[in-house]
């Protein structure tokens, strides 16, 4: 959507892997500037500081256009906690570089005149046979044994993190943040769905259940005004109604409404 001459743009999951913005696939990205923004619906893709990641945001900050995402369920949340907590647009965030910004739980941002509330994270649903402790002195002969029955697991700190889901404070933040709005936003960028909504993008899937937080969200969105509510974490793309969609890998404008471009 275009306001004051700026675009936004959005997409889903990222996961580390940015080649979506390429040259070759997103050849808008060409023609912009750093007040044109891309908004990234969690599982953006910060992992463990390697060389390689490095080089990839090193890639990421030479594009011309401003990268913005919330968190997902697979963000290395101890590598974010280590940032500096800034002021920017009216709320809280952490620069990973200075056109790489992570849009923390709760807030509300006022960008080119649009007003949009962030909130991040999702309960991780491929952790059938749960999360292994690095310090567990059984820990090599687990991983062992799943990895032979080719079982769903995590290890806590190296690919799951608690944080994933908010605590009380985040969520009274949000709360307030939308009570000084007078719960009135344009745009609701979250990684994860409210909880009706999830129902009806999932069905009866055991690996989706309600919990606190799209809980959270659904008390939100049924007292929240707001224009267009964009999430990722489902893996699809999909319009769900007039003002609820899911992206994964499609990178769409901001439309005045919803249409084909999102299928």
């Amino acid at each position: 959507m275009e306001r004051g001459g700026r675009m936004f743009f959005a997409t889903g999951d990222t996961h580390g892997e940015w080649t979506r913005f390429s040259s070759k696939n997103f050849p808008e990205g060409k023609t912009l500037s750093r007040d044109d923004y891309v908004f990234i619906m969690g599982d953006f893709g910060i992992w463990d500081d390697s060389a390689r990641e490095k080089h990839d945001f090193d890639w990421l900050a030479q594009k011309p256009f401003t990268i913005c995402f919330v968190s997902g369920n697979h963000e290395n949340y101890d590598m974010l906690e280590q940032l500096p907590i800034e002021e920017w647009n009216g709320g809280k965030v952490n620069f990973i570089r200075d056109n790489i910004i992570h849009l923390r739980r709760g807030q509300v941002f006022t960008i080119n005149g649009v007003k949009i509330f962030t909130f991040g994270g999702a309960r991780s649903h491929d952790i059938q046979q749960g999360i292994l402790d690095p310090d567990d002195p059984q820990f090599d002969k687990k991983k062992k044994i799943l990895n032979k029955l080719g079982g769903m697991y995590r290890i806590n700190h190296i690919s799951w993190w608690e944080q994933e889901m908010p605590g009380a404070k985040e969520l009274a933040e949000g709360i307030r943040n939308l009570d000084k709005h007078s719960w009135q936003v344009d745009y609701i960028f979250t990684h994860c769905a409210a909880t009706d909504i999830q129902k009806q993008l999932t069905g009866e899937s055991t690996a989706y259940q309600s919990d606190c937080l799209t809980d959270y969200l659904e008390m939100i969105r049924r007292k929240a005004e707001y224009k267009w509510w964009v999430f990722g974490h489902y893996h699809m793309n999909c319009s769900m109604n007039d003002r609820d969609v899911v992206l994964y890998e499609q990178i769409v404008t901001i439309p005045d409404k919803w249409g084909k471009d999102i299928e």
